[in-house]
């Protein structure tokens, strides 16, 4: 397998546009450089990316905020918060947030399908209604379906939160974010930054929960570093194992480039022989991955401005990987 440091050279050679941050945790300090075209260090300047999936880890800690203030459980049914037709079953969030619910990634609706082809964000313009309602029309059993990954499933959570909190998603993980993490440049996006062609979202739009924040590497390091040393303690729960991931064409895709799947959190994907905790998140023009060691408080943060699909080693989750093996290995 290819160094990070030869993974990063592939990825922006002759990329004009790259502009790929990189940051790490050891021995407490954190360290970041930003790298341009052919990896040339740029000027060491705070950018705005979109976090994609990352975006998950968020809903899933005020999650567990709201868990541990009583206000909610996992075993609770959706049935219980949101507005659905009187039915026996309806998923739980225990099954939601490990993606065996039964959903699919999502659902069509109009104008998604037009959207994603014009190279614009498919999720923009669905209503937090359609959502519930789609939620309400679906028919699953009450068992543990295979894992499949599910920004429906996570859109949904992030509907129930709003139930339980009495506020709309937007302002409820804006809040959250900078009254309790304490995040001043993470916030649901509205479209502002420096590097351009961010994804257009309302801001009542059903899929935020899954996939609507901005962040920089000063505020991805911190989040990291809040979630190993449990500040607040309840995110601590968010990294504990929920299920194990079976065979998978997902978890089998990311294995292959070295970016193991063996169990999940809430939301939080774990390799179980390396003993690190991750995620990682995608839009059309950006990718990132935040993956850490608890045990060795070590961990790599890379976030890109480039589409994950343009290279192989454009998947900062494989850059990112890749980098927190070689600091675990330092520790060998």
């Amino acid at each position: 397998m290819k160094s990070f440091e030869a993974m990063l050279s592939h990825t922006a050679r002759n990329n004009r546009n790259a502009v790929i941050t990189v940051g790490t945790i050891r021995d407490g300090k954190a360290n970041w450089t930003v790298y341009g075209e052919n990896a040339a260090v740029l000027p060491r300047e705070e950018h705005i990316y979109e976090i994609g999936s990352l975006t998950k880890t968020f809903t899933a800690s005020l999650l567990f905020k709201a868990i541990g203030e009583g206000k909610i459980s996992l075993d609770d049914s959706i049935g219980r918060y949101l507005n659905l037709p009187p039915r026996e079953y309806y998923p739980t969030i225990r099954r939601i947030v490990t993606h065996t619910a039964g959903y699919k990634g999502t659902y069509a609706e109009p104008g998604m399908l037009a959207r994603s082809l014009r190279g614009e964000n498919g999720f923009f313009g669905v209503p937090k209604e359609k959502l519930v309602e789609r939620a309400g029309a679906l028919r699953l059993k009450d068992r543990d379906y295979p894992f499949c990954y599910s920004n429906f499933g996570l859109s949904v959570v992030g509907a129930v939160l709003s139930e339980v909190y009495e506020t709309e998603f937007a302002p409820l993980m804006n809040n959250y974010i900078a009254r309790e993490l304490a995040l001043p440049h993470t916030h649901i996006s509205d479209g502002s930054g420096d590097l351009g062609h961010y994804w257009e979202w309302a801001q009542d739009d059903a899929y935020l929960p899954a996939g609507a924040l901005t962040s920089t590497i000063g505020d991805m390091l911190e989040y990291a570093r809040l979630h190993m040393r449990g500040t607040p303690a309840y995110l601590r729960g968010t990294h504990e194992t929920l299920a194990k991931i079976g065979p998978c064409a997902m978890g089998a895709a990311f294995a292959a480039m070295g970016a193991r799947m063996d169990s999940i959190g809430t939301v939080w994907k774990v390799d179980e022989r390396r003993r690190i905790v991750w995620h990682d998140g995608a839009t059309g023009r950006y990718n990132c991955y935040l993956g850490f060691d608890p045990e060795r408080r070590i961990a790599a943060v890379v976030l890109s401005n480039l589409s994950p699909y343009s290279r192989v080693t454009s998947m900062a989750a494989v850059m990112g990987a890749r980098l927190l093996r070689e600091l675990q290995d330092q520790f060998e």
